[in-house]
């Protein structure tokens, strides 16, 4: 690789974010992680309403995809309490993050002495340090707050907003985004964990001012209730609308057909694979990369090794061409 680590950022939130970072953790490239904060359910949401500190789940998880420490804390942080108790459904990383945010009376501290506790490969900020409300306007006219309301109703959205819209990013996301080889938005749900970190302006202008390659990855899966029948370019055409152009420079595509097994669970459940409609979105200006991506595993997603390698190789090519 020519001058160095490659320094790649990445956006989003929920498990696509995560497993794109564990792939990543394991090529010598310099990362950051750029997660979404407007979780309003499960542990975080309690404690973001009991507690007024901001959503701490997404950050914890990308925190425990890059950690190099002994398995057993990895463990402890994800570690779930179990139902019959004050504490149930709570995550022990989420209750950490919760002490040391009151403890230090800073959320960004509280995520960087947890980064330290689990020697992260790499950095992982908060979208914005403020308490933002994800909310949309559904097509029918319905408007909602709260992440979980967005995709409740299974009706499109027409438009994404933040309150309040006028979010500001870290200095360091900014910075890190300008200096960056590569930008990766996705996978991940495309409403709420895509999008949101998005709808922060500073980031969505320091994307679309960046040198670095723009890469979107779309999801294996259509998501029932909110991206139902949506192929790829839909996908991308949405991203655009809400969040504005000059985001996305290529767009990555599995073209790998689930085992039927698999697939029938999921269709049962009324998600399908997404249409890899390349020629539409090579149509809308943008190039594409179709591979065949999908993990081993029992459930239908990103091989988290094949994503990286797939990401950094076209981050490497693109910083060689801008070499010469």
């Amino acid at each position: 690789m020519v001058g160095g680590k490659l320094r790649i950022v990445a956006l989003g939130g929920g498990t696509g974010l995560s497993t794109l970072l564990r792939g990543l953790k394991a090529l010598p490239v310099d990362i950051t992680a750029i997660v979404t904060v407007s979780d309003d359910g499960g542990s975080s949401g309690r404690l973001r309403g009991q507690l007024g500190i901001l959503p701490p789940g997404d950050i914890r998880n990308c925190l425990v995809a890059l950690a190099e420490a002994e398995p057993l804390m990895q463990e402890l942080f994800q570690y779930r309490f179990p139902a019959g108790s004050d504490l149930a459904d709570h995550n022990l990383g989420n209750l950490l993050m919760a002490a040391l945010t009151h403890m230090t009376g800073d959320f960004e501290e509280a995520v960087a002495l947890c980064s330290r506790v689990l020697k992260i490969r790499g950095q992982v900020l908060p979208a914005t340090l403020t308490p933002v409300v994800l909310g949309a306007k559904l097509v029918d006219g319905l408007t909602v707050r709260g992440e979980t309301q967005v995709t409740r109703f299974g009706t499109r959205v027409e438009r994404l907003f933040l309150d309040p819209s006028d979010a500001h990013a870290l200095p360091q996301a900014v910075e890190a985004l300008a200096r960056a080889d590569g930008i990766v938005l996705g996978p991940g749900s495309l409403y709420t964990s895509v999008l949101p970190p998005l709808l922060v302006e500073d980031l969505a202008t320091a994307i679309r001012q960046a040198r670095g390659l723009r890469i979107y990855v779309v999801n294996v899966m259509t998501q029932p209730g909110e991206t139902d029948g949506y192929s790829a370019a839909d996908h991308l055409r949405v991203l655009q609308a809400q969040a504005g152009p000059g985001l996305v420079d290529v767009v990555v595509l599995n073209v790998q057909r689930p085992q039927p097994d698999k697939l029938e669970r999921y269709l049962e459940q009324g998600a399908c694979p997404v249409p890899a409609d390349a020629r539409n979105i090579q149509e809308m200006g943008v190039r594409t990369v179709a591979a065949r991506l999908l993990s081993a595993d029992d459930y239908l997603r990103h091989a988290p090794d094949r994503l990286a390698r797939l990401v950094a190789g076209l981050v490497n090519k693109n910083r060689r061409q801008m070499a010469h």
